[in-house]
């Protein structure tokens, strides 16, 4: 069996860090989520790479900002806090 991740080679499944976004002039793109820097609306958003690369695009920062914590949700990044009754 092939296995994937990030440097690990007892993951069985591929982590999916991409996320996908639309340029300003319509075009979809992935982008992995894992080398974003910074995100600013100057007015347009402007996602920062670790790089110094700077893309611009369509997608509002809300939007950006939903898409990557649902996609560290995915992945376990991010751990869901949910309240329980009666704690």
């Amino acid at each position: 069996m092939r296995r994937f991740g990030l440097g690990s080679k007892h993951l069985a499944h591929p982590i999916n860090i991409m996320i996908e976004l639309i340029r300003l002039n319509g075009q979809p793109f992935l982008l992995n989520a894992m080398l974003i820097e910074q995100i600013e609306a100057l007015p347009d958003t402007t996602i920062t790479l670790m790089s110094g690369k700077k893309i611009v695009v369509r997608n509002e920062i809300n939007e950006v900002k939903a898409i990557i914590n649902s996609q560290f949700v995915k992945i376990g990044l991010i751990a869901v806090h949910k309240d329980v009754e009666g704690s």
